[in-house]
């Protein structure tokens, strides 16, 4: 019977099979199978196939590995979610929130650039969303005030009309207020991620007669930093 399973294991071996495809039709121990098969050898096309299964079977463990990491981070996200709807958030808050928002990501008042206005520039839909919000409901500005204006890739030029929509409806203003577009060279070694479909360039915020009222967050920032001890 051995003889019968060995004369099997070599046959499949040399059709290509691996090592794990003829243990299940050969039922010995690896051991026994790697003594049997060690002398046999294999084409070039075997060993390719061999190859491809290898990388096949790579490429399906990193993508469960994937999937479980994504299911894992919805998870936690949504748990989040929930626990979020629980805290109130009152106009102290969002005026906190604004203020830090802000200090992240605003354009500040300088020595050597005392006039600044306020100007903020982000990629993200909702953090745009959100510091418009902010703008109206903490600074009392008025739309007429606000001017927007949109940075994008050149080689997203074909698609400036899908640009500006989804820009229009993500912060609610009309078309009209995008009429300004300044363009970034194309460079053929950027590293950036932000090419696909779902890239819309980055929007900058800016209100016009606001030099003062910039100098008035670079105090509240500053106010914060004392009460907390920050240095």
């Amino acid at each position: 019977m051995k003889l019968n399973l060995k004369e099997k294991a070599i046959n499949l071996r040399k059709e290509g099979y691996s090592y794990s495809e003829i243990l299940r039709q050969v039922l010995v121990a690896r051991s026994t199978l790697s003594r049997w098969l060690h002398s046999v050898g294999l084409s070039k096309k075997q060993k390719q196939r061999l190859t491809r299964k290898k990388w096949a079977s790579i490429r399906r463990g990193w993508d469960k590995w994937r999937e479980t990491r994504i299911n894992k981070t919805i998870a936690i996200i949504n748990h989040s979610v929930k626990k979020t709807k629980t805290i109130k958030i009152t106009k102290e808050k969002l005026w906190l929130m604004g203020t830090m928002l802000y200090w992240a990501e605003g354009a500040k008042s300088k020595e050597y650039r005392p006039s600044q206005g306020i100007s903020f520039s982000n990629s993200d839909p909702k953090m745009i969303s959100f510091f418009l919000l902010w703008i109206k409901q903490i600074l009392k500005i008025p739309k007429n005030r606000i001017k927007l204006d949109i940075y994008l890739h050149e080689t997203k030029k074909n698609e400036i009309k899908d640009v500006r929509k989804f820009w229009s409806k993500t912060t609610r203003f009309s078309l009209k207020k995008f009429d300004k577009i300044y363009y970034k060279k194309h460079k053929i070694s950027s590293l950036r991620k932000n090419k696909g479909k779902d890239y819309y360039g980055l929007l900058r915020i800016q209100v016009r007669r606001s030099t003062n009222l910039n100098r008035q967050i670079t105090g509240w920032i500053k106010g914060i930093c004392q009460k907390w001890g920050v240095v």
